[in-house]
């Protein structure tokens, strides 16, 4: 497979990873379990109240789906961009998968609860928004991580001022979630208790930071690419 390159020395962008590692197989099969655990039926239903169920419960999978896709394709990009196999890459990605399979069950039960489909008491609502708050926090400072590895070996890596400016982008990308998580944590912590479902609401705001990111992305990529080139 032949490298896409944009523009010159300083405006360069290419794929580093080829094909398929062993890090990536096992990542996109724990991931793929993942959805698994949070599909609203393992089995056909017998019933048409059973049915009835599984359609009520399509929401809440479509939801979770929707979130574990999303860190999929940030995965995928990282290691497309790179394709590193190093000893922190690995253990990062460990790290990863383990925050990803830990907090299914809280992020299933959260839209479960969001959706009205249980029932929780204003406190255990403080604890759920809480805990889903340090889950994505933490997904999100490890892929922080993994960039900021990747940065460490640009020279090896041999990437070219746009690419450093990417990586840096898509750092800034995974801060904004884990800043909107801190303040839907610090609302289920503090706020009183008629305020609380702000703490779902304050996610919201993940579109004024998407919005930014991608400013300040796009603004940078103009300063460095010129007129592209294919080899």
């Amino acid at each position: 497979m032949r490298n896409r390159i944009v523009g010159d020395s300083h405006g360069v962008e290419r794929w580093r990873g080829q094909s398929v590692s062993r890090i990536e197989a096992l990542s996109d099969a724990v991931l793929g379990f993942a959805i698994t655990l949070v599909i609203v039926s393992l089995e056909v239903p017998r019933t048409f109240d059973a049915l009835l169920g599984v359609v009520r419960g399509f929401p809440v999978f479509a939801i979770c789906f929707g979130l574990l896709a999303l860190i999929w394709y940030k995965h995928y990009l990282f290691f497309r961009r790179y394709g590193l196999e190093d000893g922190i890459t690995v253990l990062l990605n460990v790290i990863l998968l383990f925050l990803v399979l830990f907090y299914v069950y809280p992020l299933k039960f959260l839209f479960s609860a969001a959706l009205g489909e249980v029932r929780v008491t204003i406190d255990e609502g403080r604890q759920l928004f809480t805990i889903y708050g340090l889950g994505l926090s933490a997904v999100f400072v490890v892929i922080v991580l993994l960039y900021a590895n990747a940065l460490r070996q640009k020279r090896k890596l041999e990437l070219s001022p746009l690419e450093c400016h990417v990586a840096r982008i898509a750092m800034l990308d995974a801060c904004g979630y884990i800043l909107v998580a801190g303040v839907s944590i610090g609302i289920a912590r503090f706020a009183p208790a008629e305020h609380v479902l702000w703490a779902g609401w304050s996610y919201g705001l993940l579109g004024v930071t998407g919005f930014v990111v991608g400013y300040l992305g796009g603004v940078g990529r103009q300063r460095y690419e010129s007129p592209r080139l294919t080899v």
